[in-house]
């Protein structure tokens, strides 16, 4: 199959759809400052995302109508299924959380990095198919997962401390000598904080482009016969490269929650 290409070009709509893509800008020449004249723009990631949410939309009915008909059984089956899968990976996120900010915020913020979770654990599974590209593979969705994940921040932030989550931005307060240094410290600050989303997008894109990318080398270098069983090693690395980044995302962007709900008490005891 053709570099940047999936079974999703086989759509019937799927040279119109990128017409109506190009009607919103070309893709960059590598130097960042030039057109591409003769690409199309890249609308793998937008198949593959909308495919990602379709199944767990899917997975999400499955559970709720198995939770329904348990009729409140205290055991679970013997067999895993999707009611269990989602249980388990739903508790492990919950756990990681609670030890990160505590139970009743872990409670709270589950939904948000549950739902990132899910998402991002899915996409990243998919690139281990043959012929599929994973969505989280393209700057634009992580840069969308971070950037939902800098709002919440902020949002909850503000919601938490008010202006305290603004003023810790300035530094310790040093007396009226020290206002240069606290104005270069809010600056410094919003430099950090806008990278957040950035590192993160940048992180995951980078790490699922390289495993996508190494696999399909070794499928390359097969027959179809053995394209399941010959790159084994490849598809156990790439599985483990599929949990820890999902994994990392999660874990950095409930540290940058926690810190931003406490920061009026962290500072608080500063003073």
């Amino acid at each position: 199959m053709p570099h940047g290409e999936s079974w999703f070009s086989l759509l019937p709509f799927h040279e119109r759809f990128i017409a109506f893509a190009a009607a919103f800008g070309k893709p960059f020449r590598e130097d960042g400052l030039t057109w591409y004249a003769h690409e199309h723009p890249g609308v793998q990631h937008i198949y593959a995302g909308l495919f990602v949410l379709t199944l767990l939309a899917i997975v999400a009915v499955i559970t709720e109508t198995n939770l329904n008909d348990s009729k409140g059984d205290l055991l679970p089956p013997r067999t895993l299924n999707v009611r269990n899968f989602v249980e388990i990976l739903a508790g492990a996120a919950f756990n990681m959380m609670k030890d990160i900010m505590g139970e009743k915020p872990a409670r709270y913020f589950l939904p948000l990095i549950g739902t990132c979770a899910f998402f991002i654990l899915f996409s990243n599974a998919l690139g281990l198919v043959p012929g599929f590209l994973p969505p989280t593979s393209n700057f634009n969705t992580t840069l969308a997962c971070g950037s939902v994940i800098f709002c919440a921040t902020h949002l909850y932030g503000l919601r938490a401390n008010g202006f305290g989550h603004i003023k810790h931005l300035f530094g310790p307060w040093l007396g009226p000598l020290g206002i240069p240094l606290n104005i270069l410290m809010f600056f410094i600050e919003i430099v950090s904080h806008v990278a957040r989303p950035i590192s993160l997008g940048i992180r995951l894109m980078a790490n699922m482009t390289a495993d996508h990318l190494v696999l399909s080398i070794f499928l390359g270098l097969v027959g179809i016969p053995f394209v399941f069983f010959v790159p084994l090693p490849m598809y156990l690395l790439g599985s483990v490269v599929v949990i820890v980044q999902a994994l990392v995302f999660c874990l950095l962007s409930t540290v940058y929650i926690a810190m931003a709900i406490e920061d009026s008490h962290a500072h608080a005891e500063d003073h």
